[in-house]
């Protein structure tokens, strides 16, 4: 079993910058990507960012040199660097592990960028 818990989303202007975090834990393979998506209303789920073990890092076309993703000292950390923050940046924010063919889903925090 895995679990994931988010923390750092809220309430930010337009301009802002948020940081989130993701602690995984559970029986978790040192061989892994970990990731955040984001759902938003009248939206399709989309994949913001991704990192590999080796630190190999992806970003969707609407977040690239905004946001950042890295992984923390601590085992099975991640986290997003959100700068320069826009209204439709607004979404629950996922974060994600995947091993052996499998997801794991943490439970969300909202995000909400004020104009």
């Amino acid at each position: 079993q895995v679990q994931l818990v988010e923390s750092g989303g809220g309430l930010v202007q337009a301009g802002g910058s948020l940081r989130l975090s993701c602690a995984a834990s559970g029986s978790i393979f040192s061989i892994n990507t970990m990731g955040w998506y984001r759902q938003a209303p009248g939206k399709q789920r989309e994949l913001v960012a991704t990192i590999t073990s080796s630190s190999t890092t992806n970003y969707s076309d609407s977040v690239k040199g905004r946001f950042t993703i890295s992984r923390g000292n601590a085992k099975n950390t991640v986290y997003l660097q959100m700068n320069s923050l826009r209204p439709d940046d607004t979404a629950v924010y996922y974060c994600i592990l995947t091993m052996a063919m499998r997801t794991a889903w943490g439970q969300g925090t909202q995000v909400t960028v004020s104009s």
